[in-house]
């Protein structure tokens, strides 16, 4: 590209430039952060002369080279400031600590590119180009933290500063990164490079006067630094490697070229090793808390992480419970005890471990220890520099205390100011001060896991209630279907005398004790663990039906079977469906004198199948039916247990159906059981 497009092309930056600077310096002086972006200016008026006076052939390079590290520098210094790190409050003077490693960072490549005398010439080309591909990409990432960590009604201001100065940096970085591939400089990207910085202008002087406060108390997260540290130490790790490499090839003769490789190899091990290190992720997050935050920890993050662990679905809570405490303080494992029985005689028994090894031991609740925790709710820690700082109240450890591997903190878990379980931590993966910030955190999530397991305490043992409840329940159907046998056997014995000698009777009563021998083994199989479940089968209602009346043939009076629509078949479980139409026959026998009639009446369409009990007993008010027929364990039968007619209507409902109620009182009672029918896809379902 020929010699005056350039000087024109760096004209043009610099003329861009000095007018922004002269903006800031007259009209805009009095904007936050107008000295610091003036000064960025300022350094690319220098920078494009300095490009200027090389493009006409001007000598030293040094010079042009040390202009292009200051304008780097500047615009640097303006996002440093940007996020913080250059202001002047209280709160921000440990965060400047950032400012001298990239000050180090400048000096330690200005002083590579000022040695090209005693220094071998590709050094200095290899270490020089790095550098800057290194520096524009420090740039991009304090860009990209910049515009993250505004609000969103902030960023339609600070996106055009952000579009300038990340633009600056993205060409220098294609612009070097294309150098250190070809060893050489492209001329018509060189060239192009200052129009390309020129028009970023118009776009940091757009968000200028968009806004006149650039806030600088930018917060950035704790997970964003120590990914960029980790970053940006990777890469000048890589840097001084490859330049030791290369130094190395350089000196090393005929084995130069193996003994760069191996280097290379070894660096790059040491590296992955470094950067998968627990120990040293550890150590970073602490240096970073320590160093670059007033407080040591980001506790909307903390809390957050903390909830989400303990929230996880599935078993293993105790074991969650120790990780979450643990990850706060780098405690690579620990154990819990949890306390069982009651407050007098209760033990803390040991519930779960995580990484360690599990405890046996168990430790009384009324022991001086336990009882001086309980108490004063401390966080004890059991290294000789925390013992010499101990209350001199504090009781002896517990043998098991003692011995346990590595023991460094017990973390009380208090649940409505008793104490329900500890924690025992191990030592941590890098050093951590206990200062009053960590020991509040791990008492208030100590209470936090304690209200967690104490949740899953209740939740199991209402599990285990629920268990008896239901055998309970079983049990009670049970009886009653005994009460019903015992009522069917009661009535053959009291009439076997009288007919004897009738065949009929004889062959009815084989029937009944058969039915109730049967009866009786299902209920044995029922209340036996080893049961098995009720499976839904295609019924047919005819057939049901008329066992269900013949097995109340004896009684009086006898019921009377009409079916009208034969062929419907029902989806049930045969037993329990026999015995809830055997319930509600029974019921109108026994409330219907021996002169009066029981009707069971089938009928139905294609699209239900409705049974009809009627008879013409005493009947019901509409109150007794409303609020006493259906309610379980109220019966007003003397030796009546009140759940015949709450597990009907309940089983009915379980397939689909209604169970209706329509009574008078002296004019009888007809009970409505509609069913939906059987069809081939329920049919392949059950299957």
């Amino acid at each position: 590209m020929p010699i005056g497009t350039a000087i024109f092309s760096y004209a043009s930056a610099a003329l861009a430039f000095a007018l922004l600077c002269l903006l800031l310096l007259t009209r805009w002086r009095g904007r936050p952060h107008a000295h610091a972006v003036a000064g960025a200016s300022a350094a690319m008026v220098l920078w494009g002369g300095a490009m200027i006076w090389l493009a006409l052939g001007g000598r030293p390079v040094l010079l042009a080279s040390a202009a292009e590290w200051l304008r780097d520098g500047a615009w640097t210094a303006v996002l440093l400031a940007l996020l913080g790190h250059l202001g002047s409050a209280p709160g921000e003077r440990r965060r400047s600590r950032a400012v001298p490693v990239v000050a180090t960072l400048y000096a330690l490549l200005l002083t590579v590119s000022a040695g090209e005398r005693w220094l071998p010439a590709a050094l200095v080309f290899h270490v020089t180009v790095v550098g800057r591909v290194g520096l524009a990409v420090l740039g991009m990432l304090l860009v990209e933290q910049l515009y993250r960590n505004k609000a969103v009604e902030e960023r339609w201001a600070i996106k055009f500063a952000c579009l300038g100065i990340g633009g600056i940096f993205v060409y220098d970085f294609y612009m070097y990164s294309d150098m250190l591939l070809f060893r050489e400089m492209n001329g018509e990207l060189w060239a192009a490079r200052g129009i390309v910085n020129a028009l970023t202008m118009p776009l940091i002087a757009v968000s200028l006067a968009r806004s006149a406060a650039w806030s600088s108390q930018i917060a950035v997260s704790r997970r964003m630094l120590f990914h960029s540290a980790a970053l940006i130490g990777s890469a000048v790790y890589l840097l001084a490697m490859s330049s030791a490499a290369y130094y190395l090839r350089f000196v090393g003769g005929a084995w130069g070229s193996l003994m760069q490789l191996a280097f290379l190899f070894g660096a790059s091990l040491l590296l992955v090793g470094i950067l998968f290190s627990g120990s040293f992720r550890a150590w970073l997050r602490v240096f970073i808390s320590k160093h670059f935050y007033r407080y040591n920890y980001d506790y909307r993050e903390e809390w957050l992480r903390f909830t989400r662990t303990l929230s996880q679905q599935g078993p293993g809570l105790g074991e969650r419970s120790i990780q979450a405490l643990a990850a706060l303080v780098e405690s690579p494992g620990g154990a819990l005890w949890i306390r069982r029985g009651a407050d007098d005689n209760g033990r803390f028994e040991p519930a779960a471990h995580w990484e360690t090894v599990p405890g046996s031991a168990t430790e009384p609740a009324d022991s001086p220890f336990c009882r001086f925790i309980e108490q004063k709710q401390w966080v004890v820690d059991l290294t000789a520099s925390g013992a010499a700082h101990a209350d001199a109240a504090l009781p002896a450890l517990p043998e098991w205390l003692r011995a346990f591997p590595r023991a460094w903190l017990v973390v009380p878990l208090m649940q409505h100011g008793r104490l329900a379980g500890l924690v025992v931590l191990q030592q941590p993966r890098s050093a951590v001060a206990l200062n009053w910030e960590v020991l509040d955190l791990l008492k208030v999530a100590g209470t936090q896991a304690a209200s967690y397991l104490a949740q899953q305490e209740a939740d199991n043992a209402l599990m285990l209630a629920r268990q008896f409840d239901s055998f309970n329940r079983l049990s009670t159907f049970v009886v009653h279907d005994l009460k019903n046998l015992v009522a069917q056997l009661s009535l053959l014995t009291a009439n076997a005398e009288k007919h004897r000698d009738n065949p009929e009777f004889q062959r009815d009563m084989h029937e009944t004790v058969n039915y109730s021998v049967q009866k009786m083994k299902l209920m044995l199989q029922k209340l036996s663990r080893s049961a098995t479940p009720e499976r839904a089968v295609p019924l047919a209602m005819e057939q049901l039906l008329q066992q269900a009346v013949a097995l109340k043939a004896a009684f009086e009076p006898r019921p009377v079977l009409q079916i009208e629509r034969p062929g419907l078949t029902v989806l049930a479980d045969a037993e329990r469906l026999a015995r809830v139409l055997g319930h509600l026959i029974q019921n109108a026998i026994e409330a219907t004198p021996r002169d009066g009639r029981v009707t069971v009446r089938l009928c139905g369409d294609a699209d239900g199948t409705c049974i009809e009990i009627s008879d013409t007993g005493q009947g019901m008010s509409a109150e007794f039916v409303r609020e006493r027929l259906f309610k379980p364990f109220d019966s007003t039968k003397s030796a009546g247990m009140g759940i015949g007619a709450f597990e009907s209507r309940e089983y009915i409902h379980e397939l689909g159906g209604r169970l209706d109620v329509r009574s008078e009182p002296r004019q009888g009672t007809t009970f409505t059981v509609r069913l939906p029918v059987c069809r081939a896809d329920a049919i392949e379902r059950a299957a």
